[in-house]
């Protein structure tokens, strides 16, 4: 079985259908009995849903918004 520190290492292909179906049936074997996995590859499943709904480019309002925080923090 894998360890959890193999897990991790394997998480981005898991989540990605990259792995053969040895590997994913080890993940999968380890995630069934490890409940800090699960919990580990469900943030990781948001987390790239999140992204994907970034835009491809930095809206320019969001460019003026940093700027101006930026200067008022280096001004306080």
């Amino acid at each position: 079985m894998l360890t959890c520190q193999e897990l991790v290492a394997h998480s981005s292909d898991y989540l990605d259908g990259q792995l053969r179906l040895r590997e994913r049936i080890a993940v999968r074997a380890h995630l069934a009995m490890c409940r800090n996995c699960r919990r580990f590859i469900r943030q990781m499943k948001v987390t790239q849903a999140v992204l994907r709904q970034l835009p491809e480019r930095p809206l320019p309002e969001l460019e003026v918004l940093a700027e101006r925080l930026a200067r008022q923090r280096r001004e306080s």
